[in-house]
């Protein structure tokens, strides 16, 4: 169990994905510095914001995250903070400890459990529906004369090390609860299954759209 620093959010970040910050709120300021001084690296946890708001205090948060690393912090001014952060290990709250002086709470790693394989040609099907769907996007972005969304490289992706199916989610357009249910999945099975069901919503909303044309 580790006590880390948290910076709930209005957004689910997965394992591997970038994160931009202005840190301008007082006590996160005061997270970032203790951060960047710390021993064990520029390293805090953030989670989902169930609800409430970023800023103010007072929400209710979810208790799956993930830690992250700050890669790098420009000071640009009034003690506010720019900051590229990335996401690394799936994380479990399993005790809050207050806001003062700002979120706390004792975490540990949760890795994918052992059972419960993706097999590649669920791989390869998820691959054909996420096509699918840029498909559709591309006639929705055709309908407003906005410039097409780029469709993924998903042969690079699958090519990448780590967890294929946290990489190849970093390039679809999920709301924030589908990409929860995505980084709570218990197991690799289950975050699949999530995780179609998700391309599935975006592809429904997508086509809805274009239906009221």
């Amino acid at each position: 169990m580790t006590v880390m620093p948290m910076f709930p959010l209005g957004s689910t970040l997965l394992p591997g994905e970038r994160l931009p910050l202005h840190v301008f709120e007082p006590r996160y300021q005061a997270l970032v510095r203790d951060c960047l001084t710390a021993t064990e690296g520029p390293l805090f946890g953030t989670v989902l914001i169930a609800r409430g708001h970023e800023v103010g205090g007072g929400d209710v948060r979810h208790d799956i995250g993930t830690t992250v690393r700050i890669v790098s912090h420009v000071d640009i001014g009034d003690g506010r903070y720019a900051l590229d952060c990335v996401g690394e290990e799936r994380i479990r709250v399993r005790h809050w400890l207050g806001d003062d002086p700002y979120p706390r709470a004792e975490v540990e790693v949760w890795p994918v459990g052992p059972t419960g394989r993706v097999s590649d040609r669920q791989l390869q099907q998820l691959i054909g529906k996420i096509t699918e769907l840029y498909v559709v996007l591309n006639r929705v972005r055709e309908q407003r004369e906005d410039p097409p969304p780029a469709p993924p490289s998903l042969l690079d992706v699958l090519e990448r090390p780590g967890d294929h199916l946290y990489a190849i989610a970093s390039w679809v357009p999920m709301g924030a609860a589908d990409r929860y249910a995505v980084l709570a999945a218990a197991m690799a099975d289950e975050r699949y299954q999530a995780f179609a069901d998700a391309v599935d919503n975006a592809r429904e909303i997508a086509e809805f759209r274009l239906s009221e044309r």
